[in-house]
């Protein structure tokens, strides 16, 4: 049986963990936030009207690519294509190459950081399987001008970084509506795991405060993880309706790589 990703590889690992989905998605809810083709999200108004929803069914078509086998996961990526070029044909544009590829470059960047974040540093081989798992996705996708490698992915990342990103009334707006969906608490805490985990400059164009308090947290939730209180602290940082969602994310905690 042939697999979209091996099941040994590292990307499977990153991807069944609770801990670290969630905070790829914390990361890309702050760079989202940023991005200059943030409107098109604006324009289907799912992410605006209900934030948490869409990032629990992104988690779900993620995983079902990750995990699934290969004719499954090309299946699920066709139709992740439609969808958008439906929402294309719905207002009469293309969403550019560029704002493509950001969430390509999203996805392999905080699968990296979240996971380091975490656990350990990963090794060159393991950042370059990461790259070819989500390129390969890109491809599939029939995205333009992607990078050839991990090297570079890191330069034209970077460029990405610089020319796509701009706070603006859509970045005001998004963070409002985190803050409305998760209550002040969950939302205090997304920050500042935000603050560790982004780019520089993603969080020069957010964040002006010290990351004392995050190191701190951070520090507490790995102790939790020692002594088995982590699935209680994640339940209390989402609101109480997404606990049948977050328990969808950890059935892949029990998968194994062999």
């Amino acid at each position: 049986m042939k697999y979209f990703v091996d099941e040994k590889s590292i990307v499977r690992h990153i991807w069944k963990n609770t801990d670290t989905v969630l905070l790829i998605f914390a990361g890309s809810a702050a760079e989202f936030a940023l991005n200059k083709a943030v409107d098109w999200l604006y324009f289907t108004g799912t992410i605006p009207n209900n934030p948490l929803e869409r990032l629990f069914s992104t988690v779900e078509y993620a995983q079902s690519i990750v995990f699934a086998e290969e004719e499954r996961a090309l299946a699920t990526i066709d139709r992740i294509t439609k969808i958008h070029q439906g929402v294309e044909q719905s207002r009469g544009q293309t969403i550019p190459d560029w704002a493509y590829r950001d969430v390509l470059y999203m996805l392999i960047d905080y699968s990296i950081r979240s996971f380091e974040l975490l656990e350990r540093k990963l090794e060159p081989r393991e950042k370059a399987e990461i790259f070819n798992v989500f390129n390969r996705l890109g491809l599939r996708m029939g995205l333009k001008n992607l990078p050839r490698n991990f090297d570079d992915w890191l330069i034209d990342r970077k460029i990405h970084l610089e020319n796509d990103l701009q706070k603006g009334t859509f970045t005001i707006h998004l963070y409002e509506q985190y803050k409305l969906h998760l209550g002040r608490s969950r939302y205090f805490v997304l920050l500042h795991i935000q603050r560790i985990l982004v780019p520089k400059t993603v969080h020069k164009q957010l964040f002006t405060s010290s990351v004392f308090p995050t190191l701190f947290i951070l520090k507490l939730y790995k102790m939790s993880r020692i002594v088995k209180l982590d699935q209680l602290i994640k339940s209390l940082l989402l609101p109480k309706k997404y606990k049948a969602e977050l328990s969808k994310i950890g059935t892949f905690d029990n998968l194994s790589t062999h």
